[in-house]
């Protein structure tokens, strides 16, 4: 589509009073399909805000119109083409490449870690976890209840020196493996926090700062710690 077609489709959506998340993927499979280039990223930007202040002037109720505006920006931001990513790195295990990936990304917060793993059983992970803690950086964890009163879960551990830590208590499984740190670097993959995986299990973990990526695990990590409990240490 060039832009008086995105234009066009910006306008239906806003008529419709709504941007649901099939819309949203349908506009954003397009724009990246496109190749949407920074001069096109800007021109939509701008024609959603100006879009939405036309509405509001017409008498649509604006808590409807700004929330439409925010899902188009969050769309245009997701749709950065993955070669702008200055990061993108792979480890595989067995051995300690992930979790010297994993320990690398730790030590160099600065603000902010959020942790989503299945079960955390790894010293040299739980010592850099803690550290960034004492540092001042604000970590969240988010772990799973069936391997917590294991032999080597470091959970209890964690929350007793004031991590905050959240647990799934459902019959089912959180079974996650991320982490974003500082809001700007993603690592996932098949590796569990813990020695057997670095020792005999075959993992593996990637490294990105690609902004849609970060975007979809941020989103899933808020949910998730919205909906589970505290922790409290045994």
């Amino acid at each position: 589509m060039n832009q008086q077609q995105w234009l066009d489709w910006l306008k239906a959506s806003l008529n419709d009073g709504r941007l649901d998340d099939s819309e949203r993927r349908e506009l954003q499979a397009s724009l990246v399909e496109e190749g949407l280039s920074d001069d096109d990223r800007a021109f939509l930007r701008n024609q959603s805000f100006k879009l939405a202040q036309q509405a509001i002037q017409e008498g649509t109720e604006s808590l409807a119109v700004l929330r439409w505006l925010e899902r188009v920006v969050k769309v245009l931001d997701n749709t950065r083409s993955a070669a702008t990513a200055e990061v993108a790195t792979s480890w595989f295990s067995p051995g300690r490449d992930c979790a010297g990936g994993i320990i690398e990304q730790l030590r160099q917060a600065r603000s902010k870690i959020d942790i989503c793993v299945f079960t955390i059983a790894d010293d040299e992970l739980t010592k850099h976890i803690l550290a960034a803690h004492e540092r001042g950086v604000q970590v969240r964890v988010i772990t799973d209840n069936d391997k917590i009163n294991d032999t080597g879960s470091d959970i209890d551990y964690l929350a007793r020196k004031g991590v905050a830590v959240k647990i799934d208590t459902t019959p089912y499984h959180m079974h996650h493996k991320f982490a974003v740190f500082d809001g700007t670097r993603l690592i996932n993959g098949s590796f569990n926090w813990t020695r057997s995986a670095s020792r005999y299990n075959q993992e593996d973990i990637t490294l990105t700062d690609d902004r849609r990526f970060l975007t979809a695990f941020e989103q899933q990590f808020d949910e998730l710690w919205q909906r589970f409990p505290c922790h409290q240490p045994s």
